[in-house]
């Protein structure tokens, strides 16, 4: 048992230290972490990953004739194209056209949004070069939230937009609600025959404890100034005449979320779409909401290898407060292992 004492007292003072030094290190250069870009872009050239693919798959299917037969009509079409883009530039004619470029993005939505700041960057990193010729396909998933928050984030599409960007739009889950507020911004909506689309309403509740409070003779007290600061609360008691604000405003909420659908996809009957309920993609394909039935997979895989298929991310740089979070968590988590193998070694328990 002293032995478990001393182990435990020498554990404690090693973590005591560790923890120690992560906290000066963080302090030493926080101001310099402050100063430094807050991410990156990383791209993925999508056409490499297919060409493995295919590779793989041709290795274990054909024979080695057959295997080199592939390789060489490929080396074949390849010296054709560079022999054709050479003779131009040499004659001074119009070289053959470039491929076509599309830039695939992924938003992966929570209740706010939060994709929306890499969202950001992404685009504005595209639109350093894109041309009317490209293409940006949105691989996007979500099930809605804060009104404020998804209208920025179709706001952000809508940047593609106005350079006369071709947007596509890919839900192979679901684009519901401000999933789909996003969705629509697009030139053309896809869907897997599954996936789930539409809720074009709005949604706002509360809790409110008032009651209970004055059960236990609690009171609450809000200081407002303007009638309609605060119309109902989560404590207090809320009248009637709130009550009636609150839901005008929802009801205000949900006209520009119609007249938001209306403007980017004319050919929606409103009325019929604009209750708040949700359709699977082929129903939603007769109701006008995606224009065809497919997955993001078939779509892209379609475009090589006639065009150049380039994912494009942001990378949110790590706070060091993160960084060293994480290195203490592991820090501690190895200590902690070594300390119950140690124990069990010494069969404690």
């Amino acid at each position: 048992m002293e032995f478990l004492t001393e182990y435990g007292l020498f554990l404690a003072k090693i973590i005591t230290i560790v923890v120690a030094l992560i906290f000066i290190a963080g302090l030493i250069v926080s101001s310099k972490q402050r100063s430094q870009g807050k991410g990156h872009i990383e791209v993925i050239k999508l056409n490499d990953q297919f060409d493995d693919y295919s590779e793989t798959i041709k290795q274990s299917v054909l024979d080695n004739n057959a295997l080199k037969l592939e390789h060489k009509q490929q080396k074949k079409r390849d010296k054709l194209e560079a022999k054709a883009r050479k003779l131009a530039s040499k004659n001074k004619e119009e070289p053959p056209p470039a491929k076509k470029r599309v830039f695939v993005l992924d938003f992966d939505g929570d209740i706010k949004a939060s994709a929306g700041e890499n969202l950001r960057e992404e685009i504005t990193a595209i639109l350093s070069l894109a041309e009317e010729r490209d293409e940006v396909v949105v691989r996007l998933e979500s099930g809605g939230g804060m009104v404020h928050s998804y209208g920025l984030a179709a706001s952000q599409l809508a940047r593609l937009s106005e350079k006369n960007i071709p947007l596509t739009v890919c839900v192979d889950k679901v684009a519901a609600s401000g999933g789909y507020m996003m969705a629509c911004v697009g030139n053309k909506i896809l869907a897997a025959p599954f996936a789930v689309l539409g809720s074009i309403g709005v949604v706002a509740q509360l809790p409110n404890f008032h009651r209970l409070l004055k059960k236990h003779d609690v009171d609450y007290e809000l200081f407002t100034a303007g009638e309609y600061k605060r119309t109902v609360t989560v404590f207090g008691e809320n009248t009637e005449k709130g009550k009636e604000k609150f839901l005008q405003d929802i009801e205000q909420t949900h006209v520009l979320f119609k007249e938001f659908v209306s403007e980017h996809r004319p050919a929606v009957d409103m009325e019929q779409v604009a209750t708040g309920e949700v359709w699977y993609g082929r129903r939603a394909l007769e109701m006008q909401l995606i224009d065809e039935i497919a997955t993001s997979d078939s779509y892209l895989q379609g475009q090589h290898p006639q065009a150049d298929i380039l994912q494009v991310s942001f990378k949110q740089k790590k706070s060091l407060q993160e960084k060293m979070g994480v290195a203490a968590e592991g820090t501690i988590d190895r200590l902690l292992l070594k300390w119950v193998a140690r124990l069990q070694s010494a069969r404690w328990f």
